[in-house]
């Protein structure tokens, strides 16, 4: 095994050239190992402005936010003000959805748990102001259900804007200054912001988008997303130093006034499985993506803002957590790039292989397939051309459509009865989508990437 000092010294003479391979303009990563840190970081923060990256530069985590927001409600369980299995609307009576009764019987537990079946991509943009996540709940009025609550997975970022929303109102503060209070602060954050006025106090790495696919990646034109979804990931920035603080209190079982040990053990605990997708976990807890490792048990959470990409996987049975930080570009080759390297120097671990196609494309019913299904966010419909190929076109929606093109058609080729997957890959990833239920006639009724998105 290596010592974390040799992976220091990797880091220092990889980093660079895994970046310049893979067009990532800037990267920072942090190794967490037997209670010891290191750090690293290479490229730049901006193009427009060449401003080197840092160690203790702050990059958005996006999505692994959600983990710090379940970690907030889960303090609140702590305290005994929280219950994770009576309706959420025992604390926000105001939580309304387009079909009542589903509203009425979700728990906090299956927000968490993402299991709660409503449509989850609802970037409403609601100001600025400290009401921002108070003003998202009213526009929610509207929004369809997907599943019955309980039912199944599908990610649901709309879910964690609910969840910000109750840590605001059991605790009667607003979520960043909660966040700040009883995260922030006792965990000792030197360069985290919970906004944009408090990255710009530090180096902050600006997103980086690619204006076709052939091109380079250049500046996105804005730096966040809305900040009603604050709690689901839309802000928050930090170091991934900072970012391994956080997981240390995962690591270390809890701390005597801010997490307790079973509330740790809580957010462990496997809630649902995750359909056979192989790009994600096997199963999600509270908060946490739960994975399998050839039999270790890894947790972690990935984060996807606009243009910048963030990666957190921790091991507990070798007391490890790794940070990747990224601003654009191949990410997904460069993060396994470094977490491959580092999980099997200290742990001997090898990460999962990513889904491919097979060699000879599996027979399907593409009639069950063919169809377009929607959400808020996109819309996709899968198309059969006249040699028998099938074929995936996206629509984008909302505040997505305005981050640039259409994607191209993604050509999908059978990988078993129930699924297909893309031929080409896209930032190191061939996407798997899984086909799910009936719609009464045979066709499917979802189609799955880690979202459900219902036949229209």
């Amino acid at each position: 095994m290596a010592t974390l000092t040799e992976i220091e010294t990797w880091l220092h003479d990889q980093l660079p050239a895994l970046l310049a391979e893979h067009e990532v303009p800037g990267a920072a990563v942090g190794v967490l190992y037997g209670g010891e840190v290191v750090d690293h970081a290479a490229g730049l923060l901006s193009k427009a402005t060449a401003v080197e990256a840092t160690a203790d530069s702050v990059f958005q985590i996006g999505s692994i936010t959600k983990v710090w927001t379940t970690t907030l409600v889960m303090q609140l369980v702590d305290s005994g003000d929280v219950d994770l299995d009576v309706p959420v609307r025992t604390y926000l009576p105001e939580f309304v959805l387009g079909d009542d009764g589903a509203a009425a019987k979700i728990t906090t537990r299956q927000l968490l748990s993402h299991t709660a079946g409503f449509e989850g991509d609802i970037f409403n943009d609601t100001g600025k102001g400290d009401d921002a996540v108070e003003k998202y709940l009213g526009t929610l009025a509207e929004v369809s259900q997907l599943f019955g609550p309980g039912e199944m997975f599908s990610y649901n970022n709309a879910g964690f804007a609910v969840l910000g929303r109750l840590v605001e109102v059991v605790s009667g503060k607003p979520y960043d200054a909660v966040l700040r209070e009883q995260l922030f602060t006792p965990l000792g954050l030197a360069h985290a912001a919970s906004d944009p006025y408090e990255a710009i106090l530090h180096r902050a790495a600006i997103g980086h988008l690619r204006p076709a696919p052939s091109e380079a990646p250049v500046p996105a034109p804005v730096w966040a997303l809305t900040r009603s979804m604050a709690a689901a990931g839309a802000m928050l920035a930090m170091s991934p130093r900072d970012l391994l603080a956080f997981a240390q209190l995962h690591l270390e079982g809890g701390r005597d006034g801010v997490l307790s040990a079973a509330s740790v053990a809580a957010m462990q605990e496997p809630q649902v499985k995750l359909p056979a997708l192989g790009m994600m976990g096997d199963s999600w807890g509270l908060g946490w993506e739960l994975f399998d490792w050839a039999g270790t048990t890894v947790i972690g959470h990935d984060g996807g803002t606009i243009g910048q990409s963030a990666f957190l996987r921790v091991v507990p049975e070798h007391g490890l957590a790794i940070a990747l930080l990224t601003n654009g570009g191949d990410v997904i080759e460069a993060y396994r790039a470094v977490f491959s390297h580092v999980a099997k120097e200290l742990a001997g671990l090898d990460l999962p292989a990513m889904p491919t196609p097979p060699a000879a494309a599996v027979a399907v019913d593409a009639s069950r397939f063919l169809g377009t299904y929607t959400c808020d966010a996109l819309d996709l419909t899968v198309r059969q051309d006249e040699e028998g190929r099938l074929w995936l076109d996206q629509v984008p929606k909302g505040i997505f459509a305005e981050l640039g093109p259409a994607p191209e058609p993604v050509e999908l080729v059978g990988r078993d009865e129930h699924s297909l997957i893309a031929v080409k890959a896209e930032n190191g990833l061939h996407t798997p989508h899984v086909f799910l239920g009936d719609d009464g006639t045979g066709r499917a009724l979802y189609l799955h990437s880690g979202r459900a998105l219902r036949r229209a």
